[in-house]
């Protein structure tokens, strides 16, 4: 199976983290969760999508225990 791609942070996810206050909560997730998040948002093709996802895992970092939808546990 071919490794999968390392995507690098982009400022605006940089700075949409920091604004919000949950830089500490992405940093505390595992780092194919962080990579995850980053790939998934930057692949949209529409600004309206990659803003919709971008929300979504903002409200998923604030809440805790979530992960793309899903429940997750630490």
């Amino acid at each position: 199976m071919p490794a999968r791609p390392r995507y690098e942070m982009p400022d605006f996810f940089r700075d949409a983290l920091t604004t919000h206050g949950v830089m500490d909560a992405y940093n505390a997730r595992p780092a194919y969760q962080q990579n995850d998040y980053i790939g998934w948002i930057t692949r949209a093709k529409l600004e309206a999508t990659k803003q919709k996802r971008l929300n979504q895992m903002l409200d998923e970092l604030k809440k805790g225990g979530v992960y793309m939808k899903m429940k997750w546990n630490r």
